[in-house]
């Protein structure tokens, strides 16, 4: 739609860009004159409007009639205006004047919300939804052809083993692992061979103690260039390769021991 500048009364001239719709037009002549959006404004910008809608060429009926259900408006609000008293209203009937006044400010709202958000992703404020589904974890354990007496001589399998105990009244200190004790180990191991899994080194029956310390002492060696891991799927055994020559004499600083 191309409309052309029209020079207006009232002290200015209106230059306004292609409209996507009436609304547009209207709030943008409220605007211009700095007027808020009440009945008396909009009686105001009538003839503005009018000329406006009347300068439009080369517009086809469905989009000129838009503009037209609102110029019909404002003539009303217009001559209401200019009664000596307000015009008396049946009850439920609607007044046209608050009615579009509501609608331009809601109109106002969303516009201004559009140019937020446009503004935001001009400056690259995306937010990105994950489209991928979540890996799916396949289970370890088949327990499929398991039955409850297969668990029940399980558990008296375990408590039938002998296992030395301690007075109640004895304290049990925990064991003292290092991270540079199981650097040592680590590459002590690699020594030997040209890799290793995450498995091996921790053993059989590991404590959680065990597993973190060895974690972070790999977790360490990593850091340093010393080795290099790598793990095929989730959950999988970490594979474990030494990068270089890993001395005997070679001492390993650690920041926390």
């Amino acid at each position: 739609m191309n409309l052309q500048p029209v020079s207006q009364a009232g002290g200015y001239t209106v230059r306004t860009p292609v409209y996507e719709g009436p609304l547009d037009l209207l709030l943008d002549l409220i605007e211009r004159a700095e007027l808020d959006i009440t009945a008396l404004s909009l009686a105001m910008v009538t003839d503005q409007y009018l000329a406006y809608v009347h300068a439009m060429q080369e517009v086809s009926a469905d989009e000129i009639s838009a503009f037209l259900v609102v110029a019909a408006k404002l003539l009303q609000i217009k001559s209401e205006a200019l009664l000596p008293r307000p015009p008396l209203r049946e009850p439920g009937e609607e007044d046209v004047g608050t009615s579009l006044a509501e609608q331009l400010r809601l109109y106002k709202r969303f516009k201004e919300a559009a140019t937020w958000l446009l503004e935001r992703r001009q400056r690259g404020l995306r937010t990105y939804l994950r489209v991928a589904p979540p890996p799916k974890v396949k289970p370890r354990l088949d327990m499929s052809g398991i039955t409850l007496d297969d668990l029940l001589a399980a558990a008296e399998a375990i408590f039938a083993q002998e296992q030395e105990k301690q007075a109640l009244g004895t304290v049990i200190t925990p064991p003292k692992i290092t991270i540079r004790e199981k650097i040592t180990l680590i590459a002590n191991i690699l020594r030997k061979r040209s890799q290793a899994t995450f498995r091996e080194l921790i053993g059989e029956r590991p404590t959680r103690l065990e597993v973190v310390v060895t974690f972070l002492a790999l977790l360490e060696l990593v850091k340093r260039y010393r080795v290099a891991v790598h793990q095929e799927r989730l959950f999988d055994d970490i594979h474990i390769q030494p990068i270089g020559e890993l001395r005997e004499d070679e001492e390993f600083e650690v920041e926390f021991e």
